[in-house]
């Protein structure tokens, strides 16, 4: 079983996300954000079930979708590292997911 290891980046995006949805609903933005934990334990048993996004080819990077966000990670031995919370209907920037 990996461990899911979250960066201060990755828990930050996903932090301004939830505040952005609070703003019209907060009981929804703690089940959005319940809904991605819920999501992303799954990768403890199965690392390998996101996608390889053509944005990042050729890196050890994937992504997990769970609408309305795609969350970015790659594994490291026994671990799965999640580093970025991006909203999927943002096109992507390097320079986000960077930060």
């Amino acid at each position: 079983m990996a461990e899911v290891i979250w960066t201060e980046t990755a828990l930050q995006s996903l932090d301004e996300i939830a505040d952005y949805i609070a703003l019209d609903e907060y009981d929804a933005a703690c089940r959005f954000v319940r809904k991605v934990f819920d999501k992303v334990d799954l990768l403890q048993e199965n690392p390998g079930i996101g996608t390889a996004p053509r944005e990042l080819n050729d890196t050890p990077y994937r992504r997990l979708v769970i609408k309305p966000v795609y969350v970015y990670y790659r594994v490291e031995g026994q671990s799965v590292v999640i580093v970025f919370v991006d909203r999927n209907e943002r096109e992507f920037s390097i320079s986000r997911f960077a930060r």
